[in-house]
């Protein structure tokens, strides 16, 4: 069906035998379908040519034929060749195309790194015999081992594995042609071109590579296993009968004689190839015998005829038959099927036809023979002879598609025609599952058989027209190939004919002499800027000229807008998810610092624009990785280009990351679908520069492996990188994320613009749509097309591109008679380009034509430069190519123009990017494979890519070719669907007057400037959607009853100009179009859609915004596409996505199956990224191809540290990347940095100034002066600065000022600062190191069940009952107990003595309560410890234990009762300081039996908070070096350092609690001049549990209990020591700890209820009240806190008249002083002499408080008394017992209760008055 016989068929009379055979064949799927060339040919009863079309008889012809080469024997043979000569040279005439000069022959250089030394492959392996012959070499079925002879090493053999099929057999005979071959060396399998393979195993040849020359012998393994040298291959049968044959008689036979053919007529297994011309019909006219005629037709006399021996005679024709058959195409299916007999399609001998009008137009003459000659019936199974000049006459070479059947033999020229396995291989669908077809939507009945497929397709196929069947052609080449072949057309002049073509005008005049006509007329130019295109100047006087204004170009700072921080974070929260996944591949805490990379494709401006924006971020001097003054320079080592220097670069890089372990370095490779090869498909590159370069650096070992080197792939058209055998593992890819909603809207100054944007467009029904296909364009295409059918498409459409500019700038300057000529597209494209300079605003004027092939664009700039030059309008515009090998060239005129513009640039700036031409008029030739990702200005207006064609047919070629106009438009623009207005002249007039207001915006819809009337311009108004004012909204409808209103489905829309409202407005909207098609398009009546319809309705601003340069600015570009891109991009109405979806994603991936679903419309890039993962698989020579999954498991390789980022082209990734790195930079500070409190201390100016009797710089304190030291009850501590002050004498004489109400719903901000983590810090669960991960992690799942649970028993006299608490103890923790002899009963808890001195161990065992905060407690104490062993236990409450278990398996657990479930701090540390003593008292006893002193036996434990993070010691540096007060010094110390400092105190066993100060950035000298201290301390306590056996923890509080505790203990005499010179840093944790109760109703009535006051906390007793869910302690400290102004109202910021409180301190608001009072004897307490107090606090008072001791104190007039306690009965004896009610007046109404129920044990207090 090639084009050599196009037209002899009647083509109805085939198409109507093809209909037939599809049909029977879908009727009856049973019955094998009868072929189609059966039918058409073999019908005995139906000759399928009438007999007018019969043309002479072949004989006649046969006859004329041998006539004409007897007569041209003697050029046949004129140069007298030997036969050996002969031989050789018919083998080296196979390899070249029939039609073309023989080229000599040069390697094809080999791929950048790949071995190149003789004797090895180009991997580096060795392939010599010697080196060989003892190696177990596997081979495939079929394959044998041969020896090849490299011309370079004469004594080696190389050892090569070839496909037995296409070797000859031991007569010479039967290989098949080509080759196929696999690499044993390093294993590389399919090289399916011998001289693929010669390169491959570098045999270095100066002639073209030929089996039959260089595959020398079979290789043989001996009996003892060595592979040695065999016998030689026989590629030619014996010549010594064919040789006499040629050489008996060199005198041409002209009888039509028939020669005996050997071996019973048939040669080399193939039948001969003499034509049975009638005898097939049964009347031969010879009697029986085969004409012996050569069937090879007389080509035109004007070629001369190619010496082949062969031709010469009819008695030659042996020879010719009897070698090896010509070789087939390079695609020849080595499986093609058997014959089978009675199945046989045989393709009939074609004969070419004579044209009537020659190829190339130029008048040839014609050879005497005319006729057509017919193709002939042939029976099943013979053979079909290819015509020798086929290729030259037809220009194509015929493809036969294996499909049905068998094929027959063909003979003759068959290196002219093409026999291809990739039809039928289309239909190779694998046998599915039932399952799988479920899946498709499809039942096993309804699949099709192989044959009706192919038949339905061959249908499709006839169908086609001839512009189609080209398409196909040049679709099959890939990007580079049909470069190559443009370039190839250009170099070998085959253009000459098409250029020639267009050296005159449309109207048939010489271009370049009109030209030089024109420019010898003007003789000047036309002026530069602000003028008409007729203002003429001198060129000098052009040169000179500088605009004055600065053009506003916007030139704001890199700003990251909401988009790309939202996806910066997707990336970081994906890089900690890798961190935390468990699979050790990324450890985030190793790293203190960021370093990066970026890795770009090979373009110079892309280069450039990316070093623009790492500038323009700061990113440099954000990550600490460049000083600011050198970061400009230094940013260039961070941007490298994929070519041949990345090597170098690459290694420097590489020697950083394994320099640096601390820096987690960041490869970021962008545009990374581009070049996406594999190093070792060498072989398989078409030369390109950048082969497998990416995969080298990318998939190396080196990046795979380092621990500290995340690789972030950035794709705007990620498909390559989404295939079965993808490196990224799905869930790390980070997609740009969907904008779709109001919200997301109102948040972004602008809005994207991308494809789909593009695709919806179409659908607006506007006059100007931004998609647009030229049709007139592509009817002159097609006429091109049919003239010259042998050049590729694109130097078709380009040639005639320039010509179209060229006419359109002639036509538009002096020659208006061309304007008929040019396409209104063209006309208007230019007018603006060249009319808009001479505006005084300046427009957008630039316009990108794309032009794939480099020699093409540099054609194309060449010939518009010099029309642009003639016409004088050089300094109008500018002309660029924008070439990715090479800087931008800009004339100097125009880069002072661009100067003057942007203001400051120094005086060597010249444009390195397209955006830095913002503003400049210019058409940008912008060639290379593919666009590479470079942003254009803003003032881009137009893009041409009407050369990209049949050629890009993959979703990657064709989608990043319109993605270079996609842009980001400015908000102001969209607001609801705009509805256009179809008013006619007087109508439009009234309109505009009357409804010109600053509401209203009116539409100019520009009209293409060309005479074609087919193009007209409307003008209408744009309606407002959604607008609330009422004055608009009456406008809309008084508008929409205009009767011009058009339907808006058909009419909507947004044209490039827009004027603002205001005549005097001066600036013009920004403008942009977006998706308002939709929900147009569904309403039909002509009435505007309701205010809440539209999907971005918000009202038009009145006025425009600053700085906007007109609507051009606003619009994205208009894009002008071929017909085939814009029948695939356009979108189909239905809601179906655009077809260009369907396409194969991209050319390096190929479909798994040929059945498959479809993506739908609604597909997230997430959904279409899984899509093809399962239908896609890498090709052969992709970089992923090596990634296979393993066959075992079927799991697939993903690289943990590898990352993609996409999203649509030119929405911002690089900003989002860059900062992504700030971010992770930032992450990884603070993973090493904590937020810690930072308060001075409070109550500072009154405290007592006792501290000074201590020297200073003594390291611990001297217990006689220290006992003499006042104790100083006022609280020091930030944390309580909203608590009830302590009262002093000192306090008295204070003057306080009212304190604002804190409100209890808004807890304060307490001050923090960022502090970096040191070595010596505690940390929480998200710290992983190698040092600390065994106290961490427990190494086996196994091990969780190895710590056991042990009950531990001792009776409380505080609780009045036996306590069970649970210890879980992890095996290697239980050195630290003892447990019983049998039955492993815990007894007690190892404690050291008194005298011990083990400098790496610390006596004191450290508790530390923990709730709600199993992961972000500061349990690991590991680094705080300095690593040494340390006794150290969780207190958890009961419910808590699971989690705490989960997150701290090696930790020691101590279990409260559960009956402590709800309680607050103050039971933990109760129970902590009642089992220690207990458990001193066990350890006293046992250690006694040892014969130890029970006072040797060490008494302190450490209680410390869950949020102790950073240790710091404190030293006054020297005053004599600063005259000014002296500075501190600090330094971080370990938790261990701090503990054995203080453990060492001597005497300590006389001190009750030993601690140290809070942190505070405030420290001065004078707080650090006592170094110690006699007061509170908190948070971190050494606790002597012997002294303080009598003084115990209020376990009911929630609040304030170690204030409580500290007062007690002191008042009992014992002595606080607080040592100065350290200090605690506390990290400010922001979950669990001690957090407030929610305070709800306990039975809920409504979800909505208004919050609870904690006036609301208590209530009277047995009242309707609503009572709440929460501890009866919590609400009473909560209403406490809250009620001083209602219980004490007299104590109100009356300090000189404290509250009193026995035995207790309770916070009762900040406005009162409280006096602590301890009611045991011989205690000491504050003196209260002459006070007179303004309240009593009575709380759970014990037997102590009596009522003598109550009337020593003296109470104000009107006092107020408050009794706490735990029941009714015990209120009232309480009261009775004191007798209180002797001075103190009490009202019925003045008992009150928490608002509990009576189950949860409320607690009851009573108020009252002092009489």
């Amino acid at each position: 069906m090639g084009n050599s016989y196009a037209g002899q068929l009647k083509s109805a009379q085939f198409e109507e035998a093809l209909h037939n055979s599809i049909e029977a064949s879908l009727r009856c799927s049973s019955v094998v379908p009868r072929p189609i060339f059966s039918q058409l040919y073999l019908d005995p009863d139906q000759h399928p040519f009438s007999s007018a079309d019969v043309k002479p008889k072949v004989e006649d012809l046969d006859k004329d034929l041998v006539h004409r080469y007897t007569q041209n024997g003697s050029l046949d043979f004129s140069n007298n060749l030997t036969v050996n000569e002969m031989e050789d040279d018919e083998d080296d005439e196979e390899m070249s195309d029939s039609n073309s000069p023989p080229i000599p022959y040069s390697q094809k250089p080999a791929p950048e790194g790949s071995c190149t030394t003789d004797g090895f492959c180009q991997a580096g392996k060795d392939l010599r015999l010697v080196s060989l012959c003892m190696e177990q070499i596997d081979i495939p079925a079929g394959f044998l081992l041969v020896g090849a002879k490299s011309p370079n090493l004469p004594e080696h053999i190389l050892v090569c594995a070839v496909d037995k099929r296409f070797l000859p057999d031991d007569h010479g005979k039967n290989a098949l042609l080509g080759f196929s071959g696999n690499c044993i060396g390093c294993g590389e399998r399919g090289f399916r071109y011998f001289t693929e393979f010669s390169n491959h195993i570098n045999l270095k040849l100066t002639t073209q590579p030929k089996k039959q020359k260089h595959l020398k012998y079979y290789l043989v393994r001996s009996s003892q296993g060595v592979l040695s040298k065999g016998p030689l291959i026989c590629w030619k049968e014996c010549r010594s009968r064919q040789s006499s044959a040629t050489c008996h008689s060199m005198k041409p036979n002209s009888s039509g004689s028939s020669t005996v053919t050997p071996e019973n007529g048939t040669t080399n297994g193939y039948k001969s190839g003499f034509i049975q011309t009638d005898a097939a019909n049964g009347n031969s006219s010879h009697g029986g015998k085969s004409s012996a005629s050569s069937s090879t037709p007389a080509r035109p006399g004007n070629y001369s005829l190619s010496p082949r021996p062969s031709y010469a005679s009819g008695d030659q024709a042996t020879m010719f038959i009897s070698g090896p058959p010509k070789k087939r195409h390079r695609g020849w299916y080595p499986g093609s099927p058997v014959p089978q007999p009675g199945l046989v399609v045989p393709v009939p001998t074609v004969r070419p036809l004579s044209r009537t009008e020659s190829l190339l137009s130029a008048p040839v003459p014609q050879t005497p023979l005319t006729g057509i000659l017919q193709p002939r019936p042939i029976p099943a199974g013979e053979t079909v002879i290819v015509p020798e000049n086929l290729l030259s006459n037809s220009g194509v070479r015929p493809v036969i598609l294996i499909g049905y059947g068998t094929l027959p033999y063909f003979y003759g020229n068959v290196g002219d025609i093409v026999v291809s396995p990739l039809l039928v291989n289309c239909y190779k669908i694998p046998q599915l599952e039932n399952k799988d077809l479920e899946h498709l939507g499809l039942t096993g009945s309804q699949l099709l058989s192989v044959e009706n497929m192919i038949l339905l397709t061959i249908q499709y196929l006839v169908r086609l027209g001839q512009h189609q069947s080209r398409a196909l052609a040049e679709s099959m080449l890939t990007t580079s190939e049909f470069l190559k072949e443009i370039s190839y057309e250009l170099i070998t002049g085959k253009v000459s004919f098409l250029a020639s073509h267009f050296k005159t005008t449309s109207l048939g005049d010489d271009l370049d002499k009109l030209l030089d006509k024109m420019q010898q007329r003007r003789g000047s130019v036309v002026t530069p800027f602000n003028g008409d295109l007729n203002e003429c100047v001198s060129a000098q006087e052009a040169a000179a000229m500088i605009p004055t204004q600065n053009l506003d170009l916007d030139n704001e700072t890199f700003q990251i807008y909401q988009p790309q921080l939202t996806v910066a974070r997707k990336l970081l929260s994906q890089v900690c998810a890798i961190a935390d996944s468990g699979s050790q591949s990324l450890d985030l805490g190793h790293f203190s610092k960021v370093d990066f990379i970026i890795i770009v494709p090979r373009s110079e401006v892309l280069v450039q624009q990316t070093l623009q924006r790492i500038r323009q971020s700061g990113v440099l001097v954000d990550l600490g990785l460049e000083e600011n003054g050198t970061a400009y320079q230094r940013a260039e080592k961070y941007v490298v280009r994929l070519d041949n220097e990345i090597q170098t670069k690459f290694e420097v890089f590489m020697r950083r990351v394994k320099q640096n372990p601390y820096t987690l370095f960041v490869l970021v490779h962008d545009n990374s679908h581009v070049e996406l090869t594999s190093v070792i498909s060498g072989s398989l590159s078409h030369g390109e520069p950048s082969h497998g370069l990416a995969d080298r650096v990318i998939n190396c070992r080196e990046v795979l492996e380092a621990f500290n080197l995340l690789v972030l792939q950035v794709s705007s058209f990620p498909y390559t990188l989404q295939t079965q055998q993808s490196r990224i593992s799905s869930s790390n890819e980070v997609h740009w994320i969907q904008l779709d909603s109001m919200e997301d809207m109102s948040c972004q100054e602008k809005l994207y613009f991308g494809l789909n944007e593009y695709s919806k467009s179409l659908q607006w029904g506007i006059t100007s749509p931004l998609l647009r296909c030229d049709e007139t364009f592509e009817k002159m295409v097609n006429t091109l097309l049919e003239r010259y059918p042998r050049l590729h498409s694109m130097v078709v459409r380009c040639y005639l591109l320039i010509q179209q500019y060229s006419e359109a700038l002639m036509a538009l300057t002096t020659m208006a008679s061309l304007r008929d000529h040019s396409t209104p597209e063209t006309l208007s494209i230019m007018d603006d380009l060249i009319s808009s300079p001479g505006k005084t605003r300046s427009g957008r004027h630039m316009l990108i034509i794309r032009v794939p092939s480099v020699q093409l664009a540099m054609l194309a700039k060449e010939r518009l430069q010099e029309v642009r030059d003639k016409l004088g309008l050089q300094y109008r515009f500018e002309i660029i190519l924008g070439n990715p090998a090479s800087e931008l060239s800009v004339a100097t005129h125009f880069v002072a123009r661009l100067k003057t513009w942007r203001g400051n640039e120094p005086e060597e700036w010249t444009p390195r990017t397209y955006q830095d031409l913002e503003g400049l008029p210019c058409i940008v030739i912008l060639t290379g494979k593919d666009p590479l990702g470079e942003t254009f200005p803003r003032s881009l207006k137009y893009c041409d890519l009407r050369l990209i064609d049949s050629s890009y047919l993959t979703r990657t070629a064709l989608e990043q070719e319109v993605g270079l106009a996609c842009c980001y438009v400015s908000k102001e623009v969209i607001r609801g669907p705009a509805v256009a207005l179809d008013l006619s002249g007087k109508e439009q007039e009234r309109a505009t007057t009357s409804e010109n207001d600053a509401d209203e915006l009116l539409i100019d819809l520009e009209r293409p400037q060309s005479n074609s009337s087919a193009v007209t311009g409307t003008s209408g108004s744009i309606m407002e959607n959604g607008v609330s004012s009422s004055s608009t909204a009456d406008k809309s409808q008084k508008l929409s009853l205009t009767p011009g209103f058009q339907s808006p489905a058909n009419s909507v829309g947004l044209d490039e100009g827009v004027s603002a409202g205001t005549a005097g407005a001066g600036e013009t909207l920004k403008q942009e179009c977006d998706s308002l098609g939709p929900q147009l398009a569904s309403s039909s009546t002509s009435k505007p859609p309701p205010p809440s319809s539209g999907a971005r309705a918000l009202p038009w601003p009145g006025q425009a915004p600053r700085g906007c340069r007109g609507l051009h600015a606003a619009l994205p570009p208009v894009v002008i596409l071929s017909k085939a891109a814009y029948s695939l991009l356009g979108a189909p109405r239905g809601g179906k996505p655009p077809a260009s979806s369907s396409l194969l994603p991209h050319a390096d991936v190929a479909w798994v199956s040929a059945l498959r679903p479809l993506l739908h419309k609604d597909m997230s890039s997430e959904e279409q990224s899984l899509y093809y993962r399962q239908w896609t698989s890498a090709r052969q020579h992709h970089a992923d191809f090596s990634n296979q999954p393993d066959p075992a498991s079927g799991a697939r390789t993903c690289h943990p540290r590898r990352l993609l980022l996409t999203g649509p082209p030119q929405v911002g990734k690089t900003g989002s990347y860059l900062q992504f790195l700030r971010i992770l930079f930032r992450m990884l500070i603070r993973l090493l940095e904590v937020d810690v409190y930072d308060e001075g201390e409070i109550n500072t100016d009154h405290s007592e100034s006792s501290e000074v009797s201590q020297s200073e710089g003594e390291p611990w304190p001297d217990i006689e002066s220290f006992s003499k030291m006042p104790f100083d009850v006022s609280v020091h501590d930030p944390k309580y600065s909203l608590m009830s002050l302590v009262y002093t004498e000192k306090l008295a004489g204070v003057k306080q000022e009212a304190i604002k109400d804190s409100k209890a719903e808004e807890p304060r901000k307490r001050g923090t600062m960022s502090m970096m983590l040191t070595k010596y810090a505690a940390y929480n669960t998200f710290h992983h190191c190698e040092q600390c991960h065994q106290y961490m992690d427990f190494t086996s799942a196994a091990q969780m069940s190895d710590s056991t649970l042990h009950a531990f028993t001792f009776s409380s006299s505080m609780l009045g009952e036996e306590v069970q608490l649970y210890f879980i103890i992890p095996k290697s923790k239980e050195s630290h107990f003892v447990f019983s002899k049998q039955g492993k009963h815990l007894e007690s808890m190892r404690l050291p003595l008194v005298s011990d001195k083990n400098l790496n161990a610390v006596k004191s065992p450290i508790f530390t309560p923990s709730s709600g905060r199993h992961e972000h407690g500061l349990l690991n104490l590991f680094h705080a410890m300095e690593g040494i062993s340390h006794l150290h236990l969780l207190v958890v409450k009961e419910y808590e234990m699971p989690l705490y278990r989960k997150y701290w398996p090696n930790h020691i657990m101590l279990v409260l009762p559960g009956m402590f479930n709800n309680a607050g701090v103050g039971a933990a540390r109760f129970l902590i300081k009642e089992l220690s003593y207990h458990n001193l008292e066990l350890e006293r006893n046992r250690l006694e039996e040892l014969g130890v002193k029970r006072q040797c036996v060490w008494p302190f434990i450490v209680v410390m908070d869950d949020s102790c993070v950073l240790w710091n010691i404190h030293s006054v540096q020297d005053q004599s070096s600063q005259p000014m007060e002296a500075g501190v010094s600090s330094k971080n110390v370990s938790l261990k350092s701090v503990l054995q400092h203080i453990e060492a105190t001597p005497k300590i066993i006389h001190y009750a609690i030993l601690g140290i100060q809070k942190w505070s950035s405030k420290l001065t000298s004078q707080s650090l001049k006592a170094p110690f201290s006699r007061c509170h301390v908190h948070d971190f306590i050494l606790l002597n549990i012997d002294l303080t056996q009598n003084v115990q923890y209020d376990f009911n509080r929630y609040f304030c209990e170690d204030v409580d505790f500290n007062l007690r203990t002191n008042s009992s005499g014992l002595l606080i020591c607080r040592f100065n010179n350290f200090s605690l840093m506390k990290k400010h944790v922001q979950v669990g700890g001690q957090r407030d109760f929610i305070i709800k109703p306990k039975i809920m009535v409504s979800e909505s209820l208004a919050p609870i006051l904690p006036l609301q906390y208590v209530c009277a007793p047995d009242s309707e009240h609503t009572l709440l869910a929460a501890p009866a302690q919590f609400l009473l400290e909560k209403f406490l806190q809250h009620a001083s102004y209602k219980l004490f109202p007299k104590a109100i910021h009356n300090f000189k008249s404290p509250v009193l409180a026995i035995d207790c301190y309770l916070n009762i608001g900040p406005e009162v002083a409280i006096c602590y009072v301890s009611s045991r004897p011989h205690s000491s307490n504050v003196s209260c002499e002459g006070v007179f107090f303004s309240g009593l606090l009575l709380y759970l008072c014990d037997s102590f408080v009596g009522a003598d001791l109550l009337k020593k104190f003296n109470f104000l007039k009107g006092a107020t008394l408050c009794v706490i306690c735990q029941d009714r009965s015990s209120l009232r004896q309480t009261i009775v017992r004191l007798e209180l009610e002797d001075e103190w007046q009490f009202r019925l109404r003045d008992e009150f209760q928490t608002a509990n129920s009576s189950d949860d044990k409320p607690l009851y207090f009573l108020t009252g008055r002092h009489v």
